[in-house]
């Protein structure tokens, strides 16, 4: 479950990053909302999805996949607004999944090693 925490937290703050150019841009509210939604639920598949490869990898692959619908219909009429977004979606989807394998791998293991001890501790 903590693992989950992170990665939403995680999505989250890479919505946060998304969105700010976005804004910044003037678009529209409905734009930003998606962008937004769609790194949450980003971080909220790295975090629960096990695939046995590089934890950088699976967050593009993830990220590509969830944008991908949109991406369809967003080039059907303004083609070359997706170079702006499979360049961020590569780099924040690199950094989610580099950051949620990071940040709760920490976890786990302190989890692990507090369980030892107090198992150690009783035994005594």
């Amino acid at each position: 479950m903590k693992k989950i925490k992170i990665g939403i937290l995680l999505g989250v703050s890479a919505g946060i990053m998304d969105v700010i150019p976005m804004i910044m841009q003037k678009l529209t509210w409905d734009a930003n909302i998606s962008a937004f939604t769609m790194w949450t639920v980003v971080g909220f598949l790295i975090s629960t999805i096990d695939l046995k490869i590089n934890s950088i990898i699976k967050g593009i692959l993830l990220a590509f996949l969830v944008l991908l619908p949109s991406a369809i219909l967003i080039g059907w009429s303004e083609p070359f607004t997706l170079i702006p977004i499979a360049i961020m979606t590569t780099i924040l989807g690199g950094l989610l999944g580099f950051s949620i394998n990071r940040f709760s791998n920490k976890k786990l293991d302190n989890v692990k090693g507090d369980k030892k001890e107090n198992i150690e501790y009783k035994r005594q």
